[in-house]
């Protein structure tokens, strides 16, 4: 069974850092491409942040200099250190494993975590 358990969102103040997290179980973690996504109310989901199996980083414009994206293959786990937050960072963060095998022989599947909500106030 695949999870995707993302931690670490709260409340803030513009200018703070928060710094997500994200243990995935259930799939090849090394393997896979790993992103952070938000959604903000009444917007559509969008990339934060990607991360590659080989350490390979891209970052949304908006995010860029603040964010930083960085993975544990030994611990399953995903990270995105928010810094220098702003009120229009205020969403909801996924977690997405892309790309993903649960097994060697098993084809690739996108999977997603369930989410957790970043509030900056200003």
């Amino acid at each position: 069974q695949v999870q995707l358990v993302e931690s670490g969102g709260g409340s803030v103040q513009a200018g703070g850092s928060l710094k997500l997290s994200c243990v995935a179980s259930g799939i090849i973690f090394s393997g896979c491409r790993m992103g952070w996504y938000r959604q903000a109310p009444g917007k559509e989901r969008e990339l934060v942040s990607s991360i590659s199996s080989g350490a390979t980083t891209d970052y949304a414009d908006s995010v860029k200099g603040r964010f930083t994206i960085s993975r544990d293959n030994a611990q399953n786990t995903l990270y995105l250190q928010m810094n220098r937050l702003l009120p229009e960072d205020t969403a909801v963060y996924y977690c997405a494993a892309e790309r993903c095998r649960t097994t060697p022989w098993a084809s690739r599947q996108d999977y997603w975590g369930q989410g957790t909500r970043v509030t900056v106030s200003s």
